[in-house]
């Protein structure tokens, strides 16, 4: 029965929210409110706590050897795969001030009091392991071009990726693979982590429900992803800093973003 529970929910009949068709503005409102949100919650503090453990180990890492060289990129970019689920005190945290409901960073922790908490490590787990997946696919295309010998330093790696065919290679087959991995984690992820915080719908139900605003909106889900991607580059500039901001204001976003997808 909890097994079922996960996957269809808390009803013997499956649900089947209502998916709104929505536009451009809706996009830039719901960031607008994002915005609002990271301005009245003090959530960058928590993203913090995950920002710089990252950076710690990108800098271990290349401090260790230079086994890692080839996958930073990956794992950076791969990031925004698992990012709706490093999230999810974000939504909890917006969904408590629309409620108007107490809203210090602690109430992030509620999400494992949620009914649906099976369903959502469930889906969590699904973009784990396609970030895991990703890294094996980008490291399978680097040896393929490059071997299995590690870079022999930083700048060797930067030049042979920057100034040779090979590397122009590793450029457009990596961006064209992380692109279609990009595009499996936004159709299954844009709005099944805030459904699932505001209803128990089950795993199944969540995952169709995404797929389903994703099909209903395909242009403004396509633009919603760019916008990500574009703000994740710009927050990761500066030694991934930004993202203290960045990350914030898009889970907010996200939040929004679902509400006006999903009808009630």
């Amino acid at each position: 029965m909890a097994t079922l529970h996960v996957i269809a929910g808390a009803t013997e009949i499956p649900a089947r929210p209502a998916v709104r068709r929505i536009g451009i503005t809706d996009l830039t409102d719901a960031l607008r409110r994002g915005i609002e949100d990271f301005k009245s919650i003090p959530s960058h503090a928590v993203f913090l706590c995950l920002i710089y453990p990252l950076v710690g180990f990108f800098l271990g890492g290349l401090v260790l050897g230079n086994n890692l060289l080839p996958l930073l990129f990956p794992i950076s970019a791969g990031f925004a795969l698992v990012g709706p689920f490093a999230a999810l005190g974000l939504y909890e945290l917006s969904r408590r001030r629309e409620a108007g409901r107490d809203t210090r960073w602690s109430h992030t922790f509620d999400v494992l009091r949620a009914p649906s908490f099976g369903a959502i490590a469930a889906i969590g787990f699904l973009l784990m392991a396609l970030f895991l997946v990703w890294l094996a696919v980008a490291q399978w295309i680097y040896q393929s071009l490059f071997g299995v010998l590690p870079p022999e330093s930083a700048a060797q790696f930067l030049h042979d990726v920057m100034t040779t065919p090979r590397g122009w290679k590793l450029i457009l087959y990596g961006n064209a693979a992380g692109l279609a991995f990009a595009v499996a984690a936004l159709a299954i992820s844009v709005v099944s982590f805030p459904l699932l915080l505001d209803r128990d719908v089950g795993a199944a139900v969540a995952i169709m429900t995404s797929l389903r605003a994703v099909a209903a909106n395909p242009l403004p889900m396509a633009l919603w992803g760019l916008i990500v991607a574009a703000l994740l580059v710009i927050g990761s500039l500066p030694l991934f800093v930004g993202l203290a901001i960045v990350m914030p204001v898009l889970g907010h976003a996200t939040w929004h973003l679902y509400r006006k997808v999903i009808g009630p």
